[in-house]
């Protein structure tokens, strides 16, 4: 009969040898055997953080006028969180609550608001929406190209013909950010 004083050194000579065996037979990985996940959660998206509204300015494509839609001086804010979600909020300027109706509903003329999981491919930031001041963006991609410079974030939307302003032909928003250095 074996005892465990036996047993234990006999299956260590056996499996040590077939432990280095198997350790010799696995190749390193490689970067093309290494998710793509590992590598991208390690480094955190340029955009990551908090982005304080600078100006928010729609070009004309046809004549290359800009206006300010929502006043000039609108508030807003965007946020991109590590874990992978953006939260997007802009007001225009000189909103006061309203009263009536009509007043309550002419407010969403001057927010634009909206969440969802984001992805970076290049210059281009692009938001599963699942939240928004607009049900119709619910379930959408918006495609937001982007610039950095330093502490400065440029966003330009895609040329499209806006219903605000549909007799102006195709438009693009260009909103500026500068990134949030707030402090508790």
């Amino acid at each position: 009969m074996l005892t465990r004083r036996l047993v234990a050194p006999l299956l260590m000579s056996i499996a040590l040898p077939l432990s280095t065996f198997a350790m010799a037979q696995t190749a390193p990985p490689t970067p093309q055997d290494t998710p793509a996940t590992t590598a991208t959660a390690a480094t955190p998206a340029p955009v990551e953080g908090s982005w304080r509204l600078v100006s928010y300015e729609v070009e004309v494509k046809e004549g290359g006028e800009t206006f300010p839609p929502m006043g000039d001086q609108p508030t807003g804010y965007v946020m991109f969180s590590p874990e992978g979600r953006v939260w997007f909020v802009l007001t225009g300027e000189g909103r006061e609550p309203g009263e009536s109706a009509q007043e309550k509903a002419r407010l969403l003329e001057t927010v634009i608001a909206y969440t969802g999981r984001y992805r970076i491919e290049g210059d281009t930031w692009i938001t599963a929406v699942d939240v928004a001041w607009n049900p119709a963006w619910v379930g959408t991609e918006q495609r937001r190209q982007f610039k950095l410079d330093g502490d400065r974030l440029q966003v330009l939307t895609p040329w499209r013909v806006m219903p605000n302003w549909a007799d102006k032909g195709e438009t693009r928003s260009i909103i500026t950010f500068e990134r949030a250095r707030e402090t508790r």
